[in-house]
């Protein structure tokens, strides 16, 4: 996995994830467990409107650009509440009271597939290491 710097959102940073999410062993044990199709967009970035989503069946994980498919969860935020999420500067739990993310589709899977998004944080934590946001 490359660690020079990658903008947030751009094709090299979803490149990024997509390595760290493929040589992760904890998302490889979740995903034996769980199935979950989860896309995300981010609006009015520098290079517009970004949509990547991470699928997890078969007891495989993969995390690439465009929609999942099949998809159970979608969440869709502006920009600004991406990045402040992102580097800590807002809490994603206060994000979603407040409307600042959206979520549609299926909340029970979403709430199921918990231990997926504790996995996935890890490999985000470790990508953030080497990412700028601007």
């Amino acid at each position: 996995m490359s660690t020079s710097p990658v903008r947030y959102l751009s094709l090299e940073w979803i490149d990024a994830l997509t390595q760290a999410v493929a040589s992760n062993e904890a998302i490889a044990a979740i995903a034996a467990e769980h199935t979950v199709g989860i896309t995300q967009t981010v609006t009015g970035g520098p290079e517009g409107d970004v949509t990547y989503h991470l699928q997890v069946t078969n007891g495989r994980a993969s995390f690439g650009p465009g929609a999942a498919f099949p998809e159970d969860v979608r969440f869709e935020q502006d920009w600004e509440t991406a990045t402040a999420v992102a580097t800590d500067k807002l809490n994603a739990q206060q994000a979603f009271i407040t409307g600042r993310i959206r979520l549609y589709g299926n909340q029970e899977k979403l709430v199921a597939s918990t231990p997926v998004f504790a996995a996935l944080d890890q490999v985000f934590s470790t990508v953030r290491t080497f990412t700028e946001y601007r």
